[in-house]
């Protein structure tokens, strides 16, 4: 029987088992045809409460098991990304409609995870205190208890297991709700791995859902802290509600980051690196290169080379093409993409590629000359568009770079990188890379925005996590009960 069997989760979540939802059924649809590929269960808001209960049930004994345990579940669910890597690649190329090198990144990234994180369950949890008391002070973590991962449809699985696997391996249980675009491979296959895996039953729940299972999961008593993936708008709902029940969330949002391209660099090969930072994965990345600040004196070639880049990548079907970008995800994201593009050459931006699409088949995009007043310089568009402006000085580079809300990732091309290096110093940012576009991520290290794109949190390597996932608890001991005066 193959991993994802259709027979094993159609129209049910993961939920101490395989059972029915409350919330129904819902078509698994491929975007790039338009085909259904199956049928997904869907949670309801009750189902939260009913897995928030078993997971804190079954994270008790989870948190007093070994460490040795928690690792070697955690290995076992690593080997098992390799072993059905295939079977899940199929399904990030039809569900999410990526293209085929992207399924690959992505299984790689989570049985990474998945051995890190079996790594972080023997790392030391805690540490001797200095105490002007005759008692012996410690400090340990404990874990958070049980914790909601909220994830979104463009990097199912990458954007869920650097959540789920420390999460685990520190002792916490999960309820993971994926986007229900994207139930398949970013939820059945987390379920179907640590199932395999032999994690104990009721550790972790799928629960594929809508906003409103998303709300319960943020305000059920349940459930201890969140790790947020998803657009600003989105979590700045879920931290306000977090706030109001006083629990922590970890939030990792959108982002405009800038790509600066200085003159003293070579043109021809900064454009693909520009052209793949605004294009990869159709643009719906977070960390995608959202505006391209270049140099006056190259600008010009700059942006007709990159022009030409975008018309050469081919778009389509990547499960029957060899293309460079598929579908947008659906209707509503590709008509949002199209709006900012257009209304931006209302506003005075030059359309210098694409702009145009067929279907869910939206072709990369360049504009040139975009104003600063503009969606496409101000919002995050989430799309294959490479909006272009130019700068004469460095400070008006800097100033161009800093103006937006966000705060996720930077790039600068330059044949100086301690120049570069001095440049990211006045930009805020929570990613730096210098000679690179802005699109990379390693699960050892820690990943997170400022400002509107997360306000400072981090997960990923082994500190983050350690914060991220467990709590601070404060101990003393004494040998025998102290004498008071009352």
């Amino acid at each position: 029987m193959n991993l994802l069997d259709s027979k094993i989760w159609t129209g049910k979540i993961f939920l101490d088992g395989w059972r029915p939802g409350g919330g129904g059924e819902a078509d698994v649809v491929e975007p790039a045809t338009g085909e259904t590929l199956g049928r997904v269960g869907m949670a309801a808001p009750a189902d939260v409460g009913r897995a928030a209960a078993r997971a804190a049930e079954a994270q008790r004994a989870w948190a007093a098991a070994s460490y040795e345990e928690r690792a070697a579940v955690l290995r076992r669910a690593g080997d098992l990304w390799v072993k059905h890597a295939e079977e899940i690649h199929q399904w990030v190329i039809r569900e999410a409609g990526s293209i085929p090198p992207f399924g690959p990144r992505q299984t790689h990234f989570a049985e990474l995870a998945c051995y890190g994180a079996s790594g972080l369950a023997a790392q030391p949890n805690g540490e001797i205190l200095r105490t002007s008391e005759p008692h012996f002070s410690f400090a340990r973590r404990v874990p958070v208890g049980v914790v909601g991962v909220i994830a979104p449809f463009n990097a199912p699985i990458i954007l869920a297991i650097r959540a789920v696997a420390p999460a685990l391996a520190l002792g916490n249980a999960v309820l993971l709700k994926p986007d229900p675009r994207t139930a398949v491979c970013g939820g059945v296959a987390f379920a179907r791995i640590f199932e395999e895996a032999g994690l104990p039953a009721g550790l972790l729940s799928v629960l594929p859902g809508g906003a409103d299972v998303g709300e319960e999961l943020v305000t059920d008593p349940g459930v201890q802290m969140i790790a947020f993936t998803g657009s600003t708008r989105a979590g700045r709902s879920v931290g306000r509600l977090a706030a109001e029940h006083s629990k922590r969330a970890h939030l990792e949002l959108g982002g405009k980051s800038a790509l600066i391209v200085l003159d003293d660099v070579d043109v021809e090969k900064a454009v693909s690196v520009g052209a793949f930072g605004s294009f990869l994965h159709q643009g719906q990345v977070c960390m995608a290169a959202g505006k391209h600040v270049v140099a006056k004196r190259i600008a010009k070639q700059y942006v007709e080379s990159l022009a030409v880049h975008a018309d050469r990548l081919p778009v389509g079907n990547p499960a029957t093409e060899q293309v460079a970008l598929g579908p947008i995800i659906d209707a509503k994201q590709r008509d949002r993409i199209h709006g900012i593009v257009t209304a931006s050459v209302d506003a005075g931006a030059r359309l210098m590629a694409g702009g145009k699409f067929n279907g869910l088949f939206y072709r990369p995009t360049v504009l040139a000359d975009v104003p600063p007043t503009s969606p496409a310089f101000r919002e995050e568009i989430f799309g294959p568009v490479a909006p272009v402006v130019t700068f004469d000085t460095i400070e008006e580079a800097i100033e161009l770079a800093r103006d937006t809300e966000y705060g996720l990732s930077l790039g600068i091309l330059t044949r100086d990188p301690l120049r570069g290096l001095a440049i990211a110093d006045r930009i805020p940012s929570g990613v730096v890379h210098i000679n690179d576009q802005t699109v990379m991520d390693e699960i050892v290290n820690p990943f997170g925005g400022s400002r509107a794109s997360g306000a400072g949190a981090r997960i990923g390597g082994p500190q983050a996590n350690l914060e991220a996932f467990t709590e601070v608890q404060w101990v003393t001991m004494r040998s025998d009960l102290p004498e008071y005066p009352f």
